[in-house]
């Protein structure tokens, strides 16, 4: 039965994906100067008077975020008071921090006025940093919500562990890289929507898109989906050693997720191409990235801490 502390932590995971996802739907609303260039108040106020669409968007985001930092700080009381500094507490602290840093780049990315209809290469780049950011925060509270039912020490005495768990360890980064040039693809679509009705079909979309002649943004779109399903295929190769392997139920339960959740995403990614990314679509897509990246992580987790088994299969 979970604690009321894990409650509290599962449901501070779920409020932090759907930030996320809010902060996706500013981006292609292209509300993210719906305050101007002001940062923290919106417009020099406190509370904006006769706000426009693109205001209330981006108010009520920063309003989110910043409960989002008061429930972080009671995340890291809690994870004090029941573990008095174990593994959930720095988890806890470093979530917290992450959130902070997560803060840092939304103001910059508004005071340096990056937003709305700004193409420049300093956005891409803070951009795909701040989606990298965002992974790494959502693993510390992934891992907050683990260990506080899973807080005994690290085993590491699994046949095969070291290998697996490195294995995990290059698929949680071919996931950072793929995510982040998803967040450039994302953002190019948003400022250069797709003509679905182009001629040639999306072939020639492709070959377009190509043309020297295009903004940069436009040039990048086949990097994401070419880096994506290389990673795809990796991970699904290490799901398939996992599985071969007897680590126990948890770790084979979580490749079987991400085995699953890889074929489900690269659907989605192909759908999201043909539509020529919607806003719902690229919303829907990116909260599947976020699933997929949590069973990543657990699966990661999961092997590093399991026991040597009884009939070893090396």
């Amino acid at each position: 039965m979970k604690s009321s502390f894990a409650r509290f932590a599962t449901v501070f995971l779920v409020y932090l994906i759907l930030v996320i996802l809010f902060g996706a739907w500013v981006r292609i609303t292209g509300s993210g100067a719906g305050c101007g260039s002001h940062w923290p108040t919106c417009h020099g106020e406190v509370i904006p008077i006769d706000p426009s669409t693109e205001t209330i968007i981006e108010y009520t985001h920063r309003l989110t975020s910043g409960f989002l930092g008061i429930l972080g700080l009671v995340l890291v009381g809690w994870a004090w008071a029941r573990h008095r500094g174990g593994r959930v507490f720095k988890a806890a602290v470093v979530t917290l921090i992450l959130i902070v840093f997560e803060a840092l780049i939304g103001a910059g990315l508004v005071l340096r006025e990056l937003v709305a209809d700004d193409d420049s290469v300093a956005r891409a780049v803070v951009i795909a940093i701040h989606l990298a950011n965002t992974l790494i925060l959502t693993a510390a509270s992934t891992l907050t919500v683990y260990w506080d039912k899973h807080d005994a020490p690290i085993d590491r005495s699994a046949p095969n562990a070291a290998v697996a768990v490195a294995l995990c360890v290059l698929s949680l980064v071919l996931l950072i890289v793929t995510s982040m040039t998803g967040a450039v693809t994302a953002l190019g679509d948003t400022l250069f929507p797709v003509d679905i009705g182009a001629a040639g079909g999306l072939l020639g979309r492709i070959e377009a898109d190509l043309s020297a002649t295009n903004h940069f943004l436009i040039r990048l779109r086949i990097v994401h989906p070419i880096v994506a399903i290389a990673t795809a295929i990796f991970i699904a190769a290490v799901t398939f050693y996992v599985r071969a392997r007897d680590f126990g139920e948890g770790p084979e339960r979580w490749a079987s997720l991400l085995f699953l959740a890889l074929i489900a995403q690269v659907f989605l990614g192909f759908v999201n191409i043909a539509l020529a990314a919607p806003g719902w679509m690229q919303i829907l897509h990116l909260l599947l990235a976020q699933l997929t990246w949590i069973v990543a992580i657990l699966l990661t987790v999961s092997i590093a801490s399991a026991p040597a088994a009884p009939r070893g299969t090396a």
